[in-house]
C-alpha cells in the first residue's frame, strides 16, 4: 500500500509542492518558517491532485490469449473430426482476437469493445467448438446438419470478429485518411 502511494499522482503532486516550498526558501521569499511552508505545499498538492483510477474489472487479456492458443492447438489436434476448412477459420478468428487482446490498455478504454472481445474469445468461439466436438464422431459425420451448423457459426463469429476489429482500428484508419488528405492538400 505504501509503495503504491509513493508512485501515485497525489504523492508526485505533493513532492512538486514541497520542492516549490524549498525553492521559495532558497530564494528568500519565506524565512525561518520554511518547513511549515514545505509541509503545507506538499499537503495542498497531495489533496488537490486527482486520485488514481479504480480498476474493478480484472485484465484477462493474457489469460484469454493463452486460452485462444490452447483452443487453436486443441482444434488442430482434432482436425480429422472437423469439417473441411474450419480449422483455418478458427485460426483466423483467433489471430484477430489475439491481436486485439495484445493491446489491453487500449481495449479497456472502450468497455463495449472489451466486452465483445471477451465474449467472442471466452464464450462464443469455445462453446461452438466444444458443442460440435462433444458430439460422437459417428453421429456428427452421419448428420450433415451438425457440420453445417458449425460452419455457419464459425462464419458468423469470423464476421463479428472483423466488425469488432474495424471498430477497434477505426481511429487509426481515420488518422491515416486525414494524413493522406493533408499530404494531398499540401502538394497543391
Amino acid at each position: 500500500m505504501m509503495l503504491r502511494y509513493l508512485g501515485s499522482t497525489k504523492n508526485l503532486a505533493g513532492c512538486v509542492g514541497g520542492l516549490l516550498g524549498v525553492v521559495l526558501y532558497l530564494t528568500g521569499v519565506v524565512g525561518w518558517f520554511w518547513p511549515f511552508v514545505v509541509v503545507a505545499l506538499y499537503a495542498a498538492g497531495a489533496l488537490l491532485a486527482p486520485g488514481e483510477k479504480v480498476r474493478l474489472v480484472p485484465d484477462t487479456s493474457a489469460e484469454l490469449r493463452s486460452s485462444l492458443a490452447g483452443l487453436v492447438a486443441s482444434v488442430s489436434a482434432q482436425s480429422s473430426r472437423m469439417p473441411a476448412s474450419t480449422v483455418d477459420t478458427v485460426r483466423r478468428i483467433a489471430e484477430v482476437l489475439a491481436d486485439l487482446l495484445s493491446r489491453p490498455a487500449r481495449l479497456a478504454a472502450d468497455p463495449d469493445l472489451h466486452h465483445a472481445v471477451i465474449r467472442l474469445a471466452g464464450t462464443d468461439l469455445p462453446l461452438s467448438l466444444e458443442t460440435y466436438l462433444n458430439l460422437p464422431w459417428w453421429f456428427a459425420a452421419r448428420r450433415a446438419g451438425a457440420e453445417e451448423e458449425l460452419v455457419a457459426q464459425l462464419g458468423l463469429l469470423e464476421a463479428e470478429a472483423h466488425r469488432v476489429a474495424e471498430r477497434f482500428y477505426s481511429a487509426d484508419v481515420d488518422r491515416q485518411a486525414d494524413h493522406t488528405r493533408y499530404l494531398r492538400d499540401r502538394d497543391g
